[in-house]
This record gives structure tokens, sequence and C-alpha cells, in this order.
């Protein structure tokens, strides 16, 4: 039981970046390779501001934020200014921030043993590591969900939203594209640098490599997200990939308790994307030998 509580407590922490990923794959369209580095940029801002000047774990939070932000800053300016591909400047962003990180790091990782962080202090009232863990988790989700639906729902969040869906007819009608494209992946790389201040407070270090996978990760959780429910409003659209991402966690468990070699994990993260991208395909085809058989048998 401990342990599947586990996987939901880690699963709300990481449910922040699959959200980050859903808004740059699912809304902007685009395959945002920045989350690679924006993760362990936030989890490494964090982890040397609460270690070396002691700064208030929840500001120190509320930075990673800020920092992630400006990683997406980065990859927006570079593809909307540069004219240099989405994928092509993302992939750039994410290489130079991993000697940023280094730098800020200041070595390969940084621990929070003894240090003040969010999960310290709500077990001054919940004692329990991984129950304390959750309720944060479901409180910044919760509140998470809530600004971005108010957030999209404004204008610039509608702009945003056309130009995924229609860039040359969003331009067309007088949006400035580069503008919401850059305020996308802001916003994303934000809740991606967010889900790694979290996840350093909660796993108590970080590691200059940790955001290796994160978009595997991240994939996996909106795909699987996706598959609970079709129609769905944003907000539940939001609650499926969070959810999405505590069944990731559980999958990866399973793999874990079956006794596979844990240097496996990432192969194991990579088989279950590509079946969670290759189910879709395969059911249509299936549909689509079904109706070819049905039609030869009526003729």
């Amino acid at each position: 039981m401990s342990v599947i509580l586990g996987s939901i407590s880690e699963g709300l922490l990481w449910g922040l970046l699959a959200m980050g990923v859903y808004l740059t794959y699912r809304i902007l369209n685009v395959a945002d390779m920045t989350v690679e580095g924006s993760f362990a940029l936030g989890a490494s801002l964090v982890s040397r501001l609460i270690f070396e000047f002691a700064m208030a774990p929840w500001l120190a939070t509320l930075l990673s934020f800020v920092i992630g932000a400006s990683a997406g800053l980065i990859t927006g300016l570079l593809h909307t200014k540069l004219k240099v591909p989405a994928l092509i400047a993302s992939i750039i962003t994410m290489t130079g921030l991993y000697s940023i990180n280094l730098r800020i790091l200041g070595q390969a990782n940084l621990p929070l043993l003894s240090q003040n962080t969010l999960v310290t202090q709500m077990r001054q009232f919940i004692q329990d590591k991984t129950l304390a863990v959750i309720v944060i988790g479901i409180i910044i989700v919760v509140a998470i969900v809530a600004l971005l639906k108010w957030f999209f729902d404004t204008q610039i969040g509608l702009a945003i939203r056309a130009t995924g869906d229609n860039y040359m007819m969003s331009e067309a009608n007088g949006i400035n594209t580069d503008w919401t494209k850059i305020i996308g992946f802001m916003v994303a790389n934000g809740l991606v640098g967010l889900s790694g201040g979290l996840l350093t407070q909660n796993n108590g270090y970080a590691d200059v490599n940790m955001g290796v996978g994160a978009m595997v990760i991240g994939l996996a959780s909106v795909v699987i997200g996706e598959a609970i429910g079709k129609n769905l409003t944003f907000v539940k659209r939001l609650l499926a990939i969070v959810l999405g991402s505590i069944i990731y966690r559980m999958l990866l468990l399973l793999v874990l308790e079956l006794n596979f070699n844990p240097n496996d994990v990432r192969l194991f993260s990579a088989l279950i994307l590509a079946i969670a991208l290759g189910v879709p395909a395969v059911r249509k085809h299936g549909k689509k030998v079904v109706k070819n058989s049905l039609t030869s048998k009526e003729a």
C-alpha cells in the first residue's frame, strides 16, 4: 500500500511536467525538447537556493517556475525571431541548459538532507512523508489547473489555442502568433521547472542529469491521460493527464516489482510510450479491416 501511495505522490508532482508537455505538444502542436533542460533547471535552482542561501522553500519553488519560463522564452525567441525550427530551437536550449545547470549546482548533484523544504514543513502537520507529499501535490495541482483554466479563457489564452489550431488563420485574423508561441513556451516550461523544483524537495537532492527522459515521461502521461476519456473539457483533460502521470508511475512500479533490472526502466518507459502512441493507429487499422471485410461479404 505504501508503494502505491508513493507512486501517487510522485505521479502528482510529475503531473505538472505532463501538463507542460501537453501545452506545447497538443495546444501549440510542437515537440518541445526544452523540458529536459528546464526540468533540471528548476530542480538545480531550488536545491542551490535552499542549500546555499536557506531561502524559504515556497519562494524557491515559485522561482523554479520563473526560471523554467525563462528557458521557454529562449526557445520561443529562437523559434519566432531567428526562424529556427521549433524542435531544433528546443534542442539548442536544452543543450545550453546542461552547462547552466552545472554552474548553478556547482557540482554534478547537490543534496538537501537536513535543509528546510516544503516536504519537511508539511511533515510538521502530517508525520508520514508520502501523505505529506500527496497533500502538497493535490494543493498545487488544483491551484495550477484553476490558474490554467482562468488563463486560457482570457484573450491571450484563446489566442494561444487559436495559434496551435490554425497558425495561418490566426495570423490572418490579426493575432501576433510570435508572441502567443513565446508565451505558450514560457507557461509550459514554467510548469516543467516547477515540477523539477518540487521533485528535488521530495527526493532530497538535485542532479544535473535528472531531466534526461523527462520528455518521454511527459508524453507517456499525456497519451495515457487522453486514453482515459475523449471530448473532455479543458479542466477534465488536465486532470486526466495528471491521472495518466500517476498510472505511468504505477506501470513503472509494476516493472520493478517483476524484478526487472532497474537499469532497464528507461527502456520500459520508451516501450510504454510507443505502445500508447501506437494503440490508436492499430485500433483504426483494425476497424478498417473489419469494415472492408463486411463490405466484401455484402458484395
